[in-house]
């Protein structure tokens, strides 16, 4: 998996080895929120499958494909893509990089997480900088 340079990545990039697979690690991240964000962070669900026609009733309804793991509405707003710890057995999936980039561009707090600690970590440093 290859990160845009512009992309801020939280986590060990050279991480190598077993690891919980990204829902277990999307779970064990919103559990350890302080109340008040767990209170209004999200995860939206934009995977699975679906047929031609829910795809497009749900597009039209506002799902965006490449919208990321983690969204925290705030002023800025926080925006993650979550990966497992071991980023090499995670992929890009179509929309993520553009979803991210265009969000950057709006002022939003960007960022690909390795792991749950490092999703925390991220957080931490959004609340010291916002």
């Amino acid at each position: 998996m290859k990160f845009p340079k512009w992309l801020k990545v939280y986590g060990n990039i050279d991480f190598r080895g077993k690891c919980p697979p990204e829902s277990a690690e999307q779970i064990t991240f919103f559990r350890q929120l302080p109340p008040d964000l767990k209170a209004i962070a999200i995860h939206p669900r934009n995977e699975g499958k679906r047929s031609y026609h829910q795809t497009a009733k749900q597009k039209a309804e506002g799902m965006n494909v490449g919208a990321s793991d983690i969204i925290i509405p705030a002023a800025p707003a926080f925006v993650c893509e979550l990966k497992q710890q071991d980023h090499t057995k995670s992929a890009w999936q179509k929309g993520q990089i553009e979803y991210l980039e265009n969000c950057q561009k709006n002022g939003c707090f960007v960022c690909v997480a390795l792991g749950y600690e490092a999703a925390l970590q991220a957080v931490d440093d959004w609340i010291k900088n916002k």
